[in-house]
């Protein structure tokens, strides 16, 4: 036992760790990107809205195209030395889902993205909404169904992101990224949101179309974690953060299409103004 204390004290003598937390505004090139990469996360609805039946189960998945920043938001300096991101991790983003029908037209909808590495990101997320769904004679011939919609994600991204391999150095020891192991850092997209939405089917119902409008209550955060070369090194664990949660507008429009009754295949067009704009396409199976 004393040997293990020994070794742990030694180990305490010859690394030091750097861990603070900066806190950035949302006008700053951080902030920025932190509610940028927030935005493909969202877990939005996966077809036009329809009263479900419950007991219903519907068994799908999503996928969509991660847009990149300006060149200008990966240039950080308020937290660290000055340099550029390597923020963007993976070109695609996707995930599974299950929607579940609960008595008096509720559903329940759950997403989980095991921490399975794509591209250079590692993912481990956890969603789920709360929906409720009315169907309503105005409108086209079927009229219109209206859905007031909660949903939350909350989870994370690793990556190396303050210093991926192409930024290793080994000749300055006080500029970034000096050793020669890229950084683990961690990514929090941690967020709510609640939305409405209205969809109409075509008379000839071979599709159905769908808008809506929402907001999200959005809460970033970013932990660093890069082990330098010095001697005896250094683990930078800076967190960075927003001063405070943002709310961010949303306003989304979709096509569901249904073949047999028991397949469907979607696209959807979402957009966070004030972030990022995301095609996300969706397909599923159904059953009642």
């Amino acid at each position: 036992m004393h040997r293990c204390l020994v070794a742990a004290v030694m180990v305490l003598a010859v690394t030091e760790t750097v861990s603070a937390q900066c806190r950035v505004p949302s006008g700053s090139n951080e902030g920025k990107l932190l509610a940028f990469y927030t935005a493909p996360i969202a877990f939005s609805m996966a077809t036009t809205p329809e009263v479900t039946m419950a007991g219903s189960i519907r068994f799908g998945a999503e996928g969509e195209y991660v847009p990149r920043p300006d060149p200008e938001l990966e240039q950080t300096g308020r937290c660290f030395t000055q340099k550029s991101e390597e923020t963007s991790l993976s070109p695609v983003f996707g995930r599974p889902r299950i929607t579940i029908g609960i008595p008096l037209g509720f559903t329940v909808e759950l997403g989980y993205l095991p921490p399975v590495t794509i591209a250079k990101a590692t993912p481990h997320l956890f969603s789920f909404a709360i929906a409720h769904a009315t169907h309503h004679s105005f409108g086209p011939a079927s009229g219109t169904t209206i859905i007031f919609r909660g949903h939350g994600t909350y989870g994370s991204v690793k990556g190396a992101i303050t210093c991926p391999s192409s930024a290793l150095q080994q000749t300055l020891p006080d500029s970034p990224c000096y050793g020669n192991e890229p950084s683990n850092d961690t990514f929090h997209p941690d967020m709510f949101g609640g939305e409405i939405a209205a969809g109409v089917t075509a008379p000839s119902r071979a599709f159905s179309l769908y808008l809506g409008v929402g907001a999200n209550r959005i809460d970033p955060h970013f932990q660093v974690g890069f082990t330098n070369i010095k001697d005896p090194p250094e683990v930078d664990m800076t967190r960075v953060q927003l001063e405070g949660p943002l709310t961010r507008a949303t306003v989304f429009g979709g096509v569901t299409a249904i073949v047999a009754r028991v397949f469907d295949v979607g696209a959807q067009i979402y957009s966070v103004p004030s972030d990022a704009t995301m095609v996300k396409l969706n397909g599923g199976f159904r059953f009642r």
